[in-house]
Parts: structure tokens; C-alpha cells; sequence
């Protein structure tokens, strides 16, 4: 089990905790490492473990998959190293806490059938303290695991070998939103895009130096002069205007 934790002069400022339960652990070493999942790490804002599922398999050989039912390609993961793992990481008995209808932690698994991932949800998830994200591989998950995971979730209509990409984008997205992490103001957050006023915008176009930019001969790249102007009113309003609805 590899496992990020921030250091414990921070323990009492944790706002949220993810587990991410994977076969292949080593995925994620570089990537919680570097960037804003690091800093988050670092202030105690966020704590990221992630689990070997192969950790929570009852033979000798760490199995976790099996062939299908009535037959077909590939290989299932199977329910009872996920059901074991579960159990241990919540502490809890899984169908009674399943009716729980508050809970400020949710699990999640990866399902191309689950309902699409989008700003809106990330801001609903990081309402919650802790999340536990559940990366499938192979052909999915026996069908069974849905009984015991809050919900569902695609991260769009194409395919991956695995979950843990998506893991990695429900952790930053979620990240991003917990007040301190990318140390911007509020005002920053409301404006990214997905987030302007709380709609579906595409963010405004944006600039910096140099001011011309000639690639070649003929060619005068130029930042628009409302931009240069310090006249904040007319920015912003011209902002707007540039604003795409998705």
C-alpha cells in the first residue's frame, strides 16, 4: 500500500481524505508527487492514500479476478477483495451504511454507464470529507460491487484500460475547490470555466507578453487593446462578451 500523507503539525486542518483502491499502485507515485495534489499534501489540506486491492485477496496467489459467468472475454474483478477492502477502510457494515441517507463520504466506482463527471458534481464532492474511489480494470466489476458504492461514474464516452486516470481527474477536480490549494481568491475559483456565476461557461480568452507576437514575416499577433487599457470596468465587460456557453 503506498500511501501520501501530510505531516502532523497539519492533522487537525484536513478537509478531505481519498483512497484509491487500484491494482497497480505505482501509477500514482510521480503524479501525487508533483503539482497542486503535492501542495495540497503539503499545507494538510488534502490526505491521498492509495490501496493494493491484491492486498485484500484471501489466497496465496493475491487473485482478484475470475472469468464470467455464462462465459464471454476477459476477466471480472471479483466482489470479495473489494467487499473486504471496503469494509476495513469505512469500518463500517456496507448495506447498513449504504441507507445512511447524509454521509460526508462517498464511494465511487468507474462505470461507463455512471453519470458523467462534470464541474457541478466536483463541487458537489467537495462538500464531502472523505471520498473512496474505486479503479476497475479488465471488463469491469461483478455487478454485485454496485450494491455497496455510493455511485457511479464515466468520465466520458471513450474507453481506458483502467480507472485510475479517472481517479486522478475526480482527485484534482475535487482538489482545485477546497479553499487554500491553488492559492487564488474566491473570486479566481468563480470565474474558471465551468464556473463563472455558476454556469456552464467556457473561461474568456486570455494574454500575456509580449504584447505583438510576429511568427513571420507579415504576420502582427496582437493582444487586444481593451486588455492594455487598466480600465478594469471595460475588462471585465469585455470578458463577458467572450464568454461560450457549453
Amino acid at each position: 500500500m503506498v500511501s501520501f500523507q501530510p505531516a502532523a503539525i497539519f492533522v487537525f486542518n484536513l478537509i478531505m481524505q481519498f483512497d484509491i483502491i487500484t491494482l497497480f499502485p505505482k501509477i500514482f507515485d510521480s503524479y501525487l508527487n508533483e503539482t497542486i495534489l503535492k501542495r495540497a499534501q503539503g499545507k494538510g489540506l488534502v490526505s491521498i492514500k492509495v490501496h493494493n486491492l491484491r492486498d485484500y485477496s484471501a489466497d496465496k496467489h493475491k487473485t482478484v479476478d475470475d472469468k464470467p459467468f455464462g462465459g464471454g472475454p476477459g476477466m471480472i474483478l471479483k466482489i470479495e477483495p473489494i467487499y473486504r477492502c471496503l469494509q476495513k477502510l469505512t469500518g463500517q457494515d456496507l448495506l447498513k451504511r449504504k441507507k445512511l441517507k447524509k454521509k460526508k463520504e462517498l464511494i465511487i466506482a468507474f462505470d461507463p454507464a455512471g453519470k458523467t463527471f462534470d464541474q457541478k458534481t466536483a463541487q458537489k464532492f467537495s462538500k464531502a470529507r472523505r471520498i473512496i474511489l474505486l479503479a476497475g480494470r479488465y471488463e469491469g466489476f461483478d455487478h454485485r460491487v454496485y450494491k455497496i458504492v455510493d455511485q457511479r461514474i464515466s468520465i466520458g464516452d471513450y474507453v481506458l484500460s483502467g480507472g485510475e486516470l479517472p481517479a486522478l481527474v475526480i482527485a484534482e477536480a475535487v482538489s482545485r475547490l477546497i479553499p487554500g490549494v491553488i492559492g487564488h481568491s474566491a473570486e479566481t475559483l468563480r470565474e474558471e470555466t465551468f464556473s463563472f456565476d455558476d454556469q456552464d461557461y467556457i473561461e474568456y480568452p486570455q494574454y500575456t507578453r509580449p504584447e505583438i507576437f510576429e511568427p513571420f514575416r507579415g504576420a502582427r499577433w496582437k493582444v487586444p487593446k481593451v486588455l492594455l487599457s487598466g480600465h478594469h470596468q471595460k475588462i471585465r465587460k469585455w470578458r463577458q462578451s467572450r464568454l461560450k456557453k457549453k
